[in-house]
C-alpha cells in the first residue's frame, strides 16, 4: 500500500480514526459522491439519521440490513425488526433452518427490495469501502438489492483508497475482532473487500452522512 497524506493530524490511531471530519472534508466528499451517482444527505446527529433512513422506506417494504453498529446506534435496527411496519428479512432468516433451507436463505438475503447498512470508509474522492469476513452484505450493496441506504458518521471520511484500507486494518478490524470474540467465540478477518466507485442506477444508493462519530 502506498504512502498517503492523512486528512487529519497524525495522532494516536484510535483517536485519528474516530475523529469527525471537518466541514470542508464533508463538502468535498458530498460533491464527489454525487458526481459518482450517489444520492447524499448530511444530517447533524443520530436522531436525524434515523428519521432520514425511515423516510426513505415505505411501510410494508421488504427490508434487510447488515450487521451494523452504526444502525444499532441510531435505532434503525430495532425499528426495522420489531416495529411491525416492515417486511423484515433478518427475523425471517433467523427463523429458517440453515441446513435444510440454505438455498432459500441465500436467495432471500441476496436481493432484498431495500438493503441498509454502513461502510468502513467513505473517501473524499467519492468511493464507498466495506470490509467483511463472509461477504454476506457485499452482494446486496453492489447489485443485488433494489435500493441501498448507507449510513456513516463523518469519522469514516478519509482522503483516498489508501487511507481507507489503512483505516480498516488499523481501526475497524481490531474492534470487530474484539466484538466477534465476545459475541461468537472467534475472531474476525478481512475476507472480502468491496469498493464502490460509481452507482450506475440513478437513485439506487443513498448515503446518509452524520456529523457524529458512529460505528467503526
Amino acid at each position: 500500500m502506498s504512502s498517503t497524506t492523512l486528512a487529519r493530524p497524525i495522532v494516536e490511531a484510535g483517536a485519528l480514526w474516530s475523529a469527525t471530519a471537518t466541514e470542508a472534508q464533508v463538502e468535498s466528499t458530498v460533491s464527489a459522491l454525487r458526481e459518482h451517482g450517489f444520492d447524499v444527505h448530511v444530517v447533524d446527529d443520530a436522531a436525524a439519521a434515523r428519521e432520514a433512513v425511515l423516510a426513505l422506506i415505505p411501510d410494508g417494504a421488504e427490508v434487510h440490513h447488515a450487521s451494523s453498529t452504526t444502525l444499532d446506534e441510531i435505532g434503525v435496527t430495532a425499528e426495522i425488526n420489531h416495529s411491525g411496519r416492515y417486511d423484515a428479512v433478518r427475523p425471517r432468516m433467523f427463523s429458517m433452518d440453515r441446513t435444510t433451507q440454505g438455498a432459500e436463505i441465500r436467495k432471500l438475503t441476496s436481493a432484498p427490495a431495500y438493503m441498509l447498512g454502513s461502510v468502513h470508509a467513505v473517501t473524499e474522492t467519492g468511493s464507498l469501502v466495506t470490509a467483511s469476513m463472509s461477504g454476506s452484505q457485499l452482494g446486496p450493496y453492489a447489485s443485488g438489492a433494489g435500493r441501498v441506504i448507507i449510513v456513516a458518521g463523518t469519522n469514516k471520511i478519509v482522503s483516498d483508497l489508501d487511507e481507507a484500507f489503512r483505516r480498516i486494518d488499523e481501526h475497524s478490524l481490531p474492534l470487530e475482532d474484539a466484538r466477534a470474540r465476545v459475541a461468537y467465540g472467534m475472531g474476525s478477518l478481512v475476507g472480502k473487500l468491496l469498493v464502490v466507485n460509481q452507482e450506475a442506477t440513478p437513485g439506487r444508493t443513498t448515503v446518509i452522512l452524520v456529523r457524529e462519530s458512529l460505528g467503526y
